[in-house]
């Protein structure tokens, strides 16, 4: 009998509710009465209500047992919903801190994208300036070599025709001389060609 009432106190353990519990109770002097078959005539009233007694104690207890344990389980899942609660708004707070900073590195990188913005203006409009200078610098000097090309050649071109007046001037004279000494050596060929013949 000591294993039909073990048997019936794990299943009253693991009852979920009443009905499962009587349940359990009826299956269990169900089993005492396959293992038993005389357990009705042997049994007095008195010891069948000491038995009930036993059981209702059982009952009890295990329903305090439950009504306990169902206790610390609300407990822990109230602990667990105020915790988790708590995380969810640490890492709220945490959150609105990130963003918070992270707008904060986003305007300051805004500014700093606008400054490097205006100084490159800066840099190129100087860059542009002075480039301008340069070429109207350049501009400036390669009229002056134009200018001096010009001269220059203008000059050459005076030389040259100073050259060709002085070298005709020259073959002139070359050519007077040459046909003057031609007409000495004549003159001179005739007089001897008549001494010559004279002597003769």
């Amino acid at each position: 009998m000591s294993a039909v009432a073990l048997h019936l106190y794990e299943k009253l353990n693991e009852a979920s509710d009443d009905k499962a519990r009587s349940k359990a109770i009826v299956e269990a002097f169900s089993e005492l009465e396959e293992r038993y078959p005389n357990l009705r005539e042997v049994a007095t009233r008195h010891n069948l209500s000491e038995t009930e007694l036993r059981l209702q104690k059982e009952i009890e207890q295990t329903r305090l047992e439950i009504k306990t344990v169902e206790a610390n389980l609300q407990k822990e899942i109230e602990k667990t919903r105020i915790e988790i609660k708590t995380v969810e708004a640490n890492l709220q707070l945490e959150i609105k801190t990130v963003e918070a900073s992270l707008q904060k590195e986003i305007e300051k990188t805004r500014i700093e994208i606008k400054t490097v913005e205006a100084n490159l203006q800066l840099e190129i409009k100087a860059v542009e300036a002075n480039l301008q200078k340069e070429i109207e610098k350049t501009r400036i000097e390669i009229k002056t070599v134009e200018a001096s090309l010009q001269k220059e050649i203008e000059k050459t071109r005076i030389e040259i025709k100073q050259i060709e007046v002085s070298f005709s001037k020259t073959v002139h004279q070359q050519t007077l001389w040459v046909i003057g000494s031609v007409g000495t050596i004549v003159m001179g060929v005739r007089l001897l060609e008549w001494f010559l013949a004279h002597l003769a």
